[in-house]
């Protein structure tokens, strides 16, 4: 029989258990770190993403105590490198900077039931590091200057044979080129590469058409001429180009994007260091040397709580989400 002692006793059991694991995980937290940290980008070298990753990691590298390490786990549309973060332990060693590749990918393999993890549940936000318009782009070879020139173009003239690029199944510029060919009514093939500079590399070789990324990684060569900004997916037009129209003003408002780079941990990490995490990037970003950095790839630093960073994740997942099952976009 059940005594009221016994309750009174299982009670005080199990206070004394939650506060010796609170007081055990706030210690741990107030030790952190002590040792290297690993920043996964889960993409190559050279682009935004990985760009922005660096800058962060060495600025947390000097102010933590600890190094940070980037790690380039490219392929699938960023979701590999983020499988790793999502099945990491969650004690703030392991932390992904990932960029709106993020909600889209992930959204389209969980409809294709092919999600490693689950977007929704297996991550916590860290900080939006930075703001990064996102821009259309084609090679000086294709004669159209804006998107509405583009699909034009391959509306008059059937017998073309177009390829867009993206950055893997899933990804932003993937939505973006079927999106593109769903409202337009045109033909294109589909070329996923495995991030942003080796996408821009085949741009500049003429072996694309179309393609796209955050402005940072294609800024230098539109400037030269060596590429064309045909849109940019933000709501207004950009300081840095300030003559290319938004895909709004061309009939393709459902493009219409915020570009971010933040920072994820795996789900459960303690409060304590998601927040100390928060703390350090937004010191970093704010840091001259970067802002300066930031300035030369036409990134604006934000250094956000981590509830903005969930805020921005589940946006763009619930404005894509119903996009991506009306295309069918698979992953293949």
């Amino acid at each position: 029989m059940i005594t009221r002692r016994k309750l009174i006793r299982a009670a005080i059991c199990a206070s004394a258990a939650v506060m010796a694991t609170t007081l055990t995980s706030g210690a741990y937290a107030q030790n952190y770190p002590t040792k290297t940290i690993r920043m996964i980008v889960p993409f190559p070298p050279g682009g935004t993403t990985d760009i922005v990753a660096r800058l962060v990691a060495q600025r947390m590298t000097e102010t933590m105590g600890q190094t940070v390490v980037v790690e380039n786990r490219a392929g699938a549309g960023g979701s590999i490198g983020a499988d790793v973060v999502a099945k990491a332990a969650p004690d703030g060693y392991t932390i992904l900077m990932h960029n709106i590749t993020f909600p889209l990918a992930s959204a389209a393999l969980a409809l294709a039931n092919r999600a490693p993890y689950n977007i929704d549940t297996d991550f916590a936000g860290i900080s939006i590091a930075a703001n990064v318009p996102l821009i259309i782009t084609a090679p000086p070879g294709v004669p159209a200057n804006n998107l509405r020139e583009f699909v034009a173009l391959l509306q008059k003239d059937r017998s073309l044979k177009y390829n867009y690029g993206s950055t893997g199944p899933g990804s932003y510029m993937h939505i973006v080129g079927e999106v593109i060919k769903r409202d337009g009514k045109i033909e294109m093939t589909h070329i996923p590469l495995k991030g942003a500079a080796p996408l821009k590399q085949e741009l500049l070789a003429g072996r694309l058409q179309l393609g796209g990324d955050q402005l940072s990684s294609s800024l230098g060569d539109v400037r030269k001429g060596t590429l064309k900004a045909l849109a940019t997916n933000s709501s207004q037009r950009i300081a840095a180009l300030p003559d290319v129209p938004t895909v709004r003003e061309q009939g393709f408002p459902r493009l219409e994007a915020e570009g971010w780079n933040g920072l994820f941990a795996p789900a459960k990490t303690p409060r304590e260091i998601i927040d100390r995490l928060a703390r350090e990037t937004a010191a970093a970003v704010r840091h001259p040397d970067v802002v300066k950095r930031f300035a030369e790839i036409s990134a604006e630093p934000v250094g956000s709580s981590p509830a903005e960073q969930d805020a921005m994740l589940k946006k763009q997942v619930a404005q894509f989400r119903p996009i991506i099952q009306e295309l069918g976009v698979t992953l293949d």
